[in-house]
């Protein structure tokens, strides 16, 4: 058997049964999670874009748009999985050289199950599928070193989550999982430089891709099977070699991913409690803060503290660029005192008080803390305010890393705040309620319940213009 084909039968095979009873109860947390961010995000403009160009070609599917509609799985995929994607809010899993966002992969495999008639469990043990593959090729195929995104190792948790659902043989769920792999390997740029709307959308646009290939593979198409081991295939052109025993995997590694305490790239969330933190204690206001001293791991330092990825101090003016500059992240916390959603509307952004406040957050890579990461996120925080005082605190964690997970009620409370504006308390329980029975629950009664969910017309929040 080839590699994939061994990914294959991973996921055709592996019973839901071998999901503890705390990764399912994880698994739920990361879909309530998910759904909220997805809620929260469905009045900014790329997801109404999106909306608006589903609704021209494709309006009469079997499948549930969040918010009301009906679309193709590969649509419903896309437009979906933009709402959960476009706050950055939703979770991430780390790898020494890789990170993503394993709930990226919730919205195709809604789609495909609600397509199917398919179960709650049926959802579970094939998100469950879509966590591990995505997580442990994270592990050991990185690919941004190379130049390209998190979506490469997406492709392949796309499809084997997708078939897993849609019930695929063998040989069926091998092909899809060949052509998406084969097919879509997305840049890096999408998350260098000067960040645009695609830094939310890639993913979302190749599993609206990745599940279309599925539904292909179904009726008989088939794919490179040799794409991870073969000539110019992913280790030849990409990786370098690697291997995972797929007979010895299980569905565990959703307990390693974390969820976000705010709404900020995920690197940025110790930084974030400890400086809030002491602004709690110590009761300063911003106009006494003379200078941020931020000494951090060096995938933070290169991805959003102005390392290998780009300068994060200036035209900072997009809700892209924002939410990648931990300088900017850093500034908004102190004058706000949180960072939420409403960080990134684009005259908070503008405004000179965070413009000013960012040029003076400092920040540098220490090399003890990038030994100790991923296992933890570590930095110090340094403030020295201008009557002299140096304001110290150093972090390893957070509520929502994996070493203090989050509880229902954590996920329950950020979920409510998010969908607030949108549906009313009655409707959001019914929401939460039937994810937490999901085991109990037909996937198309929660999309049921989803469609309700109203979008304010015409809003251009967290717009980047």
């Amino acid at each position: 058997m080839t590699a994939v084909e061994r990914l294959a039968a991973f996921a055709v095979s592996t019973p839901y049964e071998e999901l503890s009873e705390t990764a399912r109860q994880q698994l739920k947390i990361r879909i309530l999670d998910a759904l909220g961010c997805a809620i929260g995000a469905l009045d900014t403009v790329p997801p109404q874009i999106i909306r608006k160009n589903v609704a021209e070609f494709d309006a009469n599917g079997k499948c549930t748009l969040l918010a009301g509609g009906r679309a193709s799985p590969e649509h419903a995929a896309f437009h979906n999985g933009a709402a959960i994607r476009y706050l950055d809010f939703n979770d991430s899993y780390l790898a020494k050289g890789e990170t993503c966002h394993p709930s990226d992969n919730l919205a195709p495999i809604l789609a495909a199950a609600e397509y199917a008639g398919a179960s709650g469990r049926d959802l579970m043990a094939a998100l469950a599928v879509a966590y591990q593959v995505q997580c442990r090729l994270s592990d050991v195929a990185a690919v941004r070193a190379a130049g390209f995104d998190h979506t490469v190792q997406g492709a392949y948790a796309v499809a084997a989550g997708v078939a897993r659902v849609l019930d695929l043989d063998v040989t069926r769920t091998a092909n899809a999982i060949a052509i998406s792999g084969t097919a879509l390997n997305g840049l890096r740029v999408t998350r260098t430089g000067k960040l645009s709307h695609w830094k939310g959308l890639a993913y979302p646009h190749m599993a609206s891709c990745s599940t279309a290939i599925v539904f292909l593979a179904r009726r008989g198409i088939t794919g490179p099977l040799e794409v991870i081991e073969g000539e110019k295939g992913l280790m030849d052109a990409i990786t370098g070699l690697f291997e995972i025993d797929w007979s010895r995997e299980d569905l565990e590694r959703v307990k390693r991913t974390i969820l976000k305490k705010y709404n900020a790239e995920i690197h940025s969330q110790t930084a974030i409690d400890g400086v809030l933190a002491l602004k709690q204690r110590h009761q300063f206001q911003a106009d006494e803060v003379e200078q941020v001293n931020l000494e951090i791991f060096d995938v933070a330092y290169h991805i959003i503290g102005g390392g290998d990825e780009g300068d994060k101090t200036t035209g900072v003016d997009t809700k892209e660029q924002a939410d990648h500059s931990l300088p900017y992240i850093l500034a908004v916390a102190i004058l706000d005192g949180k960072v939420t959603p409403d960080q990134y509307r684009i005259d908070r952004i503008h405004r000179r008080d965070v413009q000013d406040m960012l040029r003076r957050v400092i920040i540098s890579p220490n090399a003890a803390y990038s030994e100790r990461f991923p296992n933890e996120m570590p930095c110090r925080i340094g403030i020295r305010l201008r009557d002299g005082r140096m304001l110290t605190k150093e972090m390893r964690d957070y509520p929502g890393f994996f070493t203090q997970p989050m509880t229902w009620d954590m996920a329950f409370a950020k979920f409510d705040g998010l969908a607030e504006p949108y549906s009313t308390p009655v409707e959001r329980r019914a929401i939460a309620d039937a994810v937490s029975e999901l085991e109990n629950t037909q996937v198309s009664d929660l999309m049921r319940l989803l469609a309700g969910i109203r979008v304010s017309q015409g809003c251009e929040r967290n717009s980047s213009g």
